[in-house]
């Protein structure tokens, strides 16, 4: 202890970023400060030396732990604030509260710099002194620009200006062909307007998305009607706050936070023009041991949000709660937006009445979503884990004596396979070990955008495992890690069924469980839908690689030419479904004919 008081005696009076370790060198926390010396003094008293009086109880326990101090310093407080927010999200500190929703939300665009703008959609910032973003739209913003096509004769696709001539959409009287001049720029303008007055006014939009589904169920055409029900049911879905509606108030994003000792619900409204035009939720679990301070979830949404390339259309955000980096977070998205951005607290008016909604809102999603088992709690108890396991990632390879290897991660959150997170990997390691340290690296380098989970789970044996932890460790991150693998006899894996003997391996030693136990086959649903995921992509490959090896068999028909085939038709599928014509414009006449008449 004497070292570290030693240290925190000698730390600068400068802006920079500081590091909490524990006794096994465990990261605990990462904070930001003006000035190093005052902020981590703030921490501790000095006779005796022992944790401040003044802390938080849940500060307090984390102090208590603190056994080394690491710091970097900084030019200004801003870069310690960057600095801050990207070592939280790449190393997963104990007592730091860890984000996962810092996805970009698309908006809806025009450019009136064209001569006949188009709606589209972005999740940046573009060039263009004359762009004009509608959002953001959590979900359904292509269902609502779809729509409009759908509704008004605007110029349907990018190529149909170019074309000059009129096309198959003017036929249809979805477009009025200004590409030969049947519209002018200012009658296009009114009908542009008129479309984006129904973004604004949903209500509008919905009404007659149901008379186009009406009219087409009356033609019959169920197949289309449907579709029409399924875009009005998702533009439905964000207009759950649509009563609201303040004339004073303009543009304006909101925040609040609900919790209790299990987890938090965080609610961000989109108020545009005076209406809510959109709105978003997720839930966070909690780990009791840890805590939860309020006042860095608050501060994490709002980095998280906002320091992406995001369009901020509003200068003023709400908060339900106060917090203390309000307005070191106004100064830092002033600088990064370049006009004046302003966070508030309302405490009366109009403003308050919209944070009250949604805090409203935020309680309303944290009573609804109670964890239906408790499952992350009998595995932390079981395999002696850190905390509860509330994210684990799987990880299995797949490979034919060591061909094509490729490697699989699945998700599993909140009780549920997150499929948009899975991922597979092609690798060039020719055996099982090799494989595994290639696919675990790939994972840790994304770190920094995907956020480490709280357990990994790996298809193998102590080996493996330890691999893993290495892995990890190497890159600064503390993860529970587990293997599960079957178990062997004679050299045999035993997986009889109805017998599923697998050994469990943590870092205390192997388990055995009864094939009965429910934590056993939660964690073997885990693992094998891991090898589900591997099998499929391996598949997959196998059959990309054989119609490879199927057209380097076709006489004058080398390397360089598939490549120029695929560059050209995307896929090996498509080169076998081409016309003999449309092979001849890649390569020529001769190696056209030679390849239809191999391939048929």
């Amino acid at each position: 202890m004497q070292q570290l008081k030693e240290k925190i005696k000698k730390l600068p009076d400068q802006p920079g970023v500081y590091q909490y370790f524990d006794a096994q060198g465990r990261l605990l926390y990462i904070g930001k400060a003006k000035s190093l010396k005052k902020r981590v003094k703030s921490y501790f008293r000095f006779t005796p030396f022992a944790p401040a009086p003044n802390l938080s109880p849940r500060i307090y326990k984390m102090v208590n732990e603190i056994k080394n101090l690491e710091y970097i310093v900084v030019s200004s407080e801003n870069d310690a604030l960057i600095l801050e927010n990207s070592l939280i999200k790449q190393l997963k500190p104990k007592y730091n509260i860890l984000l996962r929703d810092d996805k970009t939300y698309p908006y809806i665009y025009v450019d009136f710099a064209e001569d006949f703008p188009r709606l589209k959609i972005t999740r940046k910032v573009l060039a263009g002194k004359k762009v004009k973003y509608f959002g953001p739209f959590p979900s359904a913003a292509k269902d609502i620009v779809d729509s409009i096509y759908e509704i008004f004769p605007l110029v349907q696709k990018e190529s149909c200006i170019k074309g000059k001539k009129a096309c198959l959409f003017y036929q249809m009287q979805k477009c009025l062909a200004p590409c030969e001049g049947k519209i002018s720029k200012e009658e296009y303008r009114k009908i542009l307007d008129e479309a984006i007055a129904h973004i604004h006014n949903k209500k509008l939009l919905l009404q007659k998305l149901e008379q186009k589904m009406l009219a087409l169920s009356a033609q019959l055409r169920f197949e289309e009607a449907a579709q029409i029900r399924d875009r009005i049911d998702k533009i439905r879905a964000i207009e759950f706050q649509s009563e609201i509606d303040f004339a004073k108030l303009q543009d304006i994003d909101v925040y609040a936070i609900a919790s209790d000792k299990t987890q938090a619900a965080i609610v961000r409204m989109f108020m545009r023009e005076g209406k809510v035009v959109a709105s978003s939720s997720n839930i966070v679990r909690i780990d009791e041991y840890k805590g939860f301070d309020k006042e860095e979830a608050y501060k994490r949404v709002l980095l998280e949000f906002y320091t992406t390339q995001t369009p901020l259309t509003a200068s003023l955000i709400v908060v339900a709660e106060d917090f203390e980096a309000r307005e070191e977070l106004e100064n830092f998205l002033s600088q990064k937006f370049n006009k004046k951005i302003t966070i508030v607290h309302p405490k009366r008016g109009e403003k308050r009445r919209l944070a009250d909604i949604a805090q409203l809102n935020a309680k309303e999603i944290l009573a609804k979503s109670k964890p239906k088992s408790d499952i992350e709690e009998q595995l932390q108890n079981l395999l002696d884990l850190n905390s509860k396991p509330y994210r684990i990632e799987v990880f299995d390879n797949s490979h034919i004596s060591g061909s094509i290897p490729v490697g699989a991660m699945i998700v599993y959150e909140n009780g549920a396979f997150d499929k948009k997170s899975y991922r597979h990997y092609n690798l060039h390691a020719q055996d099982e070990y090799a494989q595994m340290k290639e696919l675990l690296t790939h994972r840790c380098e994304s770190f920094a955008k995907n956020p480490p989970p709280d357990m990994w789970l790996i298809d193998g044996g102590e080996t493996l495992r330890r691999l893993a932890q290495d892995i990890a460790q190497s890159f600064g991150v503390s993860i529970d890690v587990i293997a599960i693998a079957k178990e062997k006899i004679d050299a045999k894996a035993h997986r009889a069924k109805g017998k599923a003997k697998d050994l469990i391996y943590t870092q205390n030693g192997v388990l055995r469980l009864l094939p009965t136990d429910k934590r056993l086959q939660f964690l073997q649903k885990l693992r094998d839908e891991a090898h589900r995921f591997a099998i499929t992509f391996h598949r997959k490959q196998r059959s990309k690689k054989a119609k490879e090896l199927e057209l380097l068999k076709i006489s004058g028909i080398g390397e360089a030419k598939i490549r120029k085939l695929l560059n050209y038709f995307g896929s090996f599928e498509n080169i076998r479904l081409a016309s003999e014509e449309e092979l001849s414009d890649v390569l020529n006449k001769k190696d056209a004919k030679n390849i239809k008449k191999s391939l048929n």
